[in-house]
């Protein structure tokens, strides 16, 4: 009576369940797992590629990747969220923090351009993990695994303090020295020979600053497209954005995707294409090289030549547009960042006019960018003035190049130039330059990104940057003081007011300001040579597209298994 029973009434063995492995980024603690089967609904029904299943029958059912092996989806660490019971759990994150320990920064993701909406969990300084937040607008509540599991990237590698090249060395030095430096070039160079490159992960304050300096220092060689993407806001902003919005793909009925991999390039609005493609009748036109999409389409050719017979009226698919009552022509970065960039433009807003994809009620002619810096920067203007160079005319043009966190352009062209980096990470543009200016990353400071559609969105301060660094804004505002040509603002709320004040729409944080759709009759005029070959995405690597994701460990274990073809024996 005291002290109970002295033995179990349990008679049956306990059902023990092994780990599986799937892959790097998620954790299995099979014990736990009730067979609700969310996972496997997600992955069949959402990522678009039936990875995760129940096999046995019984007390012998268990969940698995049939011949374990790592998961492949782009969109795979969502089962984390999903799973009730923790049976999938973050791998990178496990054991790392409470979450109780963790401060919660609401912030935006910008990893590729579709701008999602994440909370960032941050301890100190350091980030220690990265979970999504619901915005049915954008990416409703998914997030890719680059944005998920980039973290540890965001404390390796980093420039922590201002260097100057003596010698052929890199040396650390002080700030004083650093302007020195860069004053005693500047003093040496001809204004017209002064050149300044936005990066891809540059918010709209740094890169409005940078303009103001450069316009300041007589030059008019900027650009914010280092891919040399053809796009010129000259155009009208209808000509550069995703116009039908990432929400408005629900209501496309006949899509064409000219020149890009949506998968690898934004996976949730890959997503998205596939959730209405799931709802049935969504004829799906491909032109260009693309591979596995998650979802069937009709490929109608490999580049130039397809897209000029199709915008002419000739095709099959051409009258299926032209029946749509909302037509959906997606343009990619690999049709535009080619020699006939601007040709191949011509030729989509062509064929959008044909199928009236451009009215007033719908704008179905949509760019989709890779870059979440891109929209932003094309806002602002920082595209090359009169008589100024571009990007692939600043190369080995120039007597000093000011790289705003710049790495994906062939550092072997720049040439003799004197290299000013202002960056996050030692990467190539770190490697190439004479002075590096260490600077804030994306979950150090408050800055405003434009995604793909003109969604203006703002980023929020989860800790503070490593060492010396600074943000970006406030070491060109400071160096422009050692130039001899301040710049007209000295804190955030300043450059702000003055940005508001020249560009009204930047002010409406989370708003879309739409883009005039007869602007694309306008774009349909470019003309030029198409070359031939195919359209190709620029995204090789899904995991290695930016500095952070480079110095991320975790990321590079998943590209050498996306390499290996995810053929990796369970640990």
């Amino acid at each position: 009576m005291a002290f109970g029973v002295d033995s179990s009434r349990y008679h049956e063995n306990k059902r023990a369940v092994e780990d599986k492995y799937i892959g790097p980024l998620v954790k299995t603690v099979m014990n736990r797992c009730i067979h609700c089967t969310r996972c496997v609904r997600f992955t069949t029904e959402v990522a678009g590629i039936s990875e995760l299943g129940l096999i046995g029958r019984g007390e012998d059912a268990e969940i698995t990747t049939y011949l374990e092996q790592a998961m492949t989806s782009e969109l795979q660490g969502n089962v984390i969220d999903l799973c009730p019971v923790g049976a999938l759990t973050s791998k990178p994150f496990a054991f790392q923090a409470r979450p109780w320990e963790l401060t919660k920064t609401e912030s935006i993701d910008v990893m590729d351009a579709v701008g999602s909406a994440i909370r960032v969990d941050s301890r100190g300084r350091e980030v220690m993990r990265i979970l999504p937040r619901v915005n049915e607008a954008v990416n409703e509540e998914w997030i890719s695994d680059k944005t998920r599991f980039i973290w540890d990237g965001l404390r390796t590698q980093r420039l922590d303090r201002p260097y100057v090249r003596k010698d052929g060395r890199l040396v650390a030095t002080s700030w004083a020295e650093a302007f020195a430096a860069i004053k005693d070039a500047v003093s040496k160079t001809a204004p017209e020979k002064i050149g300044a490159i936005a990066g891809d992960l540059a918010a709209v304050e740094e890169t409005y600053a940078l303009k103001l300096l450069m316009a300041s220092l007589g030059s008019k060689n900027t650009d914010c497209r280092q891919d040399g993407a053809a796009l010129d806001p000259a155009l009208g902003r209808a000509s550069y954005i995703f116009n039908p919005t990432i929400e408005g793909i629900e209501q496309a009925d006949a899509v064409l995707i000219i020149g890009a991999n949506p998968r690898y390039e934004a996976s949730v609005l890959n997503a998205r294409i596939r959730k209405r493609w799931r709802t049935g009748n969504l004829p799906v036109g491909v032109i260009g090289d693309v591979g596995d999409t998650r979802y069937d389409y009709e490929q109608l050719g490999a580049g130039p030549d397809s897209l000029k017979d199709l915008a002419d009226g000739n095709g099959k698919f051409f009258q299926v547009l032209k029946k749509a009552t909302h037509p959906l022509i997606i343009v990619g970065q690999g049709a535009l960042a080619r020699a006939d960039g601007a040709a191949v433009l011509g030729q989509a807003a062509k064929l959008a006019a044909a199928v009236n994809a451009a009215r007033a009620d719908w704008n179905g002619f949509a760019v989709l960018h890779n870059a979440a810096g891109r929209v932003g920067g094309l806002d602002l203007g920082f595209v090359p003035g009169e008589g100024g160079r571009n990007v692939a005319g600043m190369l080995g043009e120039m007597e000093l190049l000011f790289l705003l966190g710049a790495d994906e352009i062939d550092m072997a062209k720049t040439g003799g130039a004197f290299v000013v980096y202002i960056g996050t990470h030692g990467d190539q543009g770190a490697h190439r330059a004479n002075v590096i200016l260490p600077a804030a990353a994306y979950t150090e400071k408050s800055a405003t990104y434009v995604n793909t559609e003109g969604r203006v969105q703002q980023t929020n301060r989860a800790g503070f940057a490593p060492g010396e660094a600074r943000e970006d804004w406030a070491i060109l505002r400071a160096l422009s003081d050692v130039l001899g040509k301040k710049l007209p603002f000295d804190s955030l709320p300043q450059l702000r007011a003055k940005l508001y004040g020249e560009y009204p729409h930047l002010a409406r944080i989370d708003q879309v300001a739409a883009g005039n759709a007869e602007d694309i009759a306008g774009v349909a005029k470019l003309g030029g040579r198409l070359n031939k070959g195919t359209f190709t995405s620029p995204v090789t690597d899904f995991y290695l597209t930016n500095p952070i994701a480079r110095a991320s460990a975790v990321m590079a274990e998943c590209s050498a298994l996306a390499k290996s073809g995810f053929k990796q024996a369970a640990e």
